[in-house]
């Protein structure tokens, strides 16, 4: 599943450095990740970092996007080019 952030989120910008992949960026009112570049760092870290650093919790797993680590696998190498 790509990360949500929801409306708990006090931007505070910590979580959009730490995305390998640029999904983070700040949007209207709070920071957004874009699910189409959002692989939860499969590829990259063990762990998602934006959920490692957020201070107040407030990036979930997106329930309306499912995807299984295979598939952020595929996705992982869509983005880099390394297919």
């Amino acid at each position: 599943m790509a990360l949500i952030i929801t409306d708990e989120c006090i931007n505070c910008d910590i979580c959009e450095p730490e995305c390998p992949n640029g999904a983070i960026s700040e949007g209207d009112d709070l920071y957004v990740i874009d699910p189409e570049l959002c692989t939860q760092c499969v590829g990259h870290y063990d762990l998602p970092q934006c959920q490692q650093v957020c201070p107040v919790d407030c990036i979930p797993l997106d329930p309306d996007r499912p995807e299984t680590h295979e598939q952020l696998m595929v996705k992982y190498l869509r983005i880099t080019g390394k297919q």
